[in-house]
């Protein structure tokens, strides 16, 4: 029988300790924000997830998931709430309310907050391939640049990709990051 795991309390919200299952509230998550970067809701805790990654991310207009790159593993996104802009293999989509993307390995993409208000984007992602230096990488592309999401040069490196972003640190959410 799997056991139920723990949900400690922190000052930043209810953090999963050990393995095991559970049942955790985004508003009562971990979340973690920076200026100018998207809030991400933290639901895995200590277990690290081995086989797949979920994260709820809430995007201002403007604001990027993260910067444009392709993963070795596939990543798959739901717009909950809102608009975002969807730039894939160098080209511009517009994303809108339970639009799903499907991104197989190798697919080189990025999602940014559009519209007039934040959106609210559902992201998981495979973990095979996550450690190591076959992880992907992050790839110069024009259209990704033009919405601040692309880097000058290509590297795998996510700290060289980052390095001009404000470093997201734990917090509690905060009210109207996500809607009724």
């Amino acid at each position: 029988m799997v056991p139920e795991a723990r949900l400690e309390p922190t000052e930043h919200g209810l953090f999963p300790e050990g393995e095991g299952w559970f049942v955790l509230n985004a508003r009562d998550a971990q979340w973690f924000y920076g200026p100018g970067r998207s809030a991400i809701c933290e639901s895995e805790g200590d277990a690290d997830f081995s086989q797949q990654g979920v994260f709820l991310h809430v995007l201002e207009p403007g604001v990027q998931m993260a910067m444009y790159h392709w993963e070795a593993d596939q990543e798959d996104f739901l717009v909950l709430s809102g608009e975002a802009l969807l730039i894939v293999e160098g080209e511009e989509r517009p994303l809108r309310q339970w639009d799903f993307v499907h991104c197989p390995p190798g697919t080189k993409h990025v999602v940014v907050g559009a519209g007039e208000r934040q959106c609210v984007v559902l992201a998981v992602g495979a973990r095979e391939h996550q450690s190591g230096p076959d992880w992907g990488a992050y790839s110069v592309d024009e259209a990704a640049q033009r919405h601040d999401a692309g880097v000058e040069e290509e590297t795998t490196d996510q700290h060289m990709a980052y390095a001009r972003f404000t470093k997201r640190e734990p917090t509690r959410y905060r009210e109207g990051w996500l809607p009724d």
